[in-house]
């Protein structure tokens, strides 16, 4: 029997008929692995956005222009939180004070929202512990519409506050 180089065997049978594991197509994983963010996701897709699972495993998705993300964490309770994550403009106050008394502020006055200041990023979540039969889907439109306003909220806020201190300083 005649001796065939390895290479040539291998390179024939296999590699030659080998897909690219690169192309296939990436899907969700089975809802029973992460019960809430197949959830979630179902809810996203039921209202017409686009969702997909970020490197961190969060849900992604954007609505009127802005990047928003569900995390789901599971354990002996089952949290939902809906934040998004904006960049500090240089038309924003650069005092870090002012900023923290808008996001202060905020989390005061509404119920829900909360609002941080991270690396020159303004971060608005929303959260809830949620259950088998919480309904999903109403919590995300509201909470989705709470964070967007927030945000809105915040900026209007400190905006505000420089406005005022500018006319109180122009006043003295």
């Amino acid at each position: 029997s005649a001796v065939v180089p390895m290479a040539s065997r291998v390179g024939s049978r296999y590699v030659m008929h080998m897909t690219d594991p690169t192309s296939l197509p990436s899907f969700p994983p089975p809802p029973s692995e992460h019960p809430l963010r197949g959830r979630v996701l179902d809810a996203l897709i039921d209202e017409g956005f686009g969702p997909n699972i970020d490197d961190d495993g969060d849900v992604a998705f954007t609505v009127q222009d802005q990047q928003l993300f569900v995390r789901c964490m599971e354990g002996d309770f089952t949290v939902m939180r809906v934040f998004g994550q904006w960049q500090i403009g240089d038309d924003v106050p650069q005092d870090a004070l002012t900023r923290l008394m808008a996001c202060n502020e905020l989390t005061l006055r509404l119920n829900v929202v909360k609002a941080g200041i991270a690396n020159e990023t303004l971060v608005v979540t929303g959260e809830h512990v949620v259950g088998p039969d919480t309904d999903i889907k109403g919590l995300l439109v509201v909470t989705t519409q709470l964070v967007l306003s927030a945000v809105h909220l915040w900026h209007e806020t400190i905006m505000g506050r420089t406005q005022d201190e500018t006319n109180e300083t122009e006043q003295s």
